[in-house]
């Protein structure tokens, strides 16, 4: 390959990388307006809480103190673990939910480019943030199996996804005002 080709390859490899850090910066607003832009769908999703709900609520306890920590690397991690974890819940057995189907589609979509989006940018530092990292990943796993645990038990009817529905509500909630706690 003649230099004139290496030059090339460089400069694709520096603008690529110029441009995936960008992003990397971005990113704090990017999650804001997907979250934003999730809260939405999920309302569009469905229809008003049903009444005959009500009395099947749960409480799930979502672990706050995984979106605590005072290293940003940590609750991005956190946050990406939430993500992948409402974006598997959110793609399965969705028969009786009787949502909305394109926006459900766009609420998963957004879930999968922010994941995307956050597996590029947090730093992967094993050593430094390892024992946080699987502490919070116990704290969510351990959550959302609840919810997971739920909607099995109730057969994933009605009910038991409206319910799901307001508790992933609540948990991009708490994400978006980790973040704002974050980065202002």
């Amino acid at each position: 390959m003649n230099t004139f080709g290496l030059v090339q390859i460089g400069l694709i490899l520096l603008c690529t990388t110029t441009m995936s850090s960008l992003n990397c910066n971005h990113l704090p607003l990017q999650q804001r307006k997907v979250i934003e832009n999730s809260l939405q769908l999920l309302d569009k999703m469905g229809k008003k809480f049903p009444h005959r709900c009500l009395r099947e609520k749960m409480s799930f306890r979502f672990p706050e103190q995984v979106l605590k920590p005072k290293q940003k690397e940590t609750v991005k991690m956190a946050i990406e673990e939430i993500f992948q974890h409402i974006f598997y819940i959110f793609s399965k057995n969705l028969t009786l939910a009787a949502w909305d189907g394109a926006a459900l589609e766009q609420f998963q979509n957004g879930l999968y480019h922010q994941i995307e989006q956050l597996e590029a940018c947090v730093t992967k530092k094993q050593t430094q943030y390892f024992w946080i990292k699987e502490i919070n990943k116990l704290k969510l796993k351990k959550y959302f199996q609840k919810i997971d645990c739920f909607l099995k038990d109730k057969q994933h009817n009605l009910c038991s996804w409206e319910i799901s529905r307001a508790e992933i509500r609540r948990c991009l909630q708490l994400i978006d005002k980790a973040m704002r706690k974050l980065y202002n």
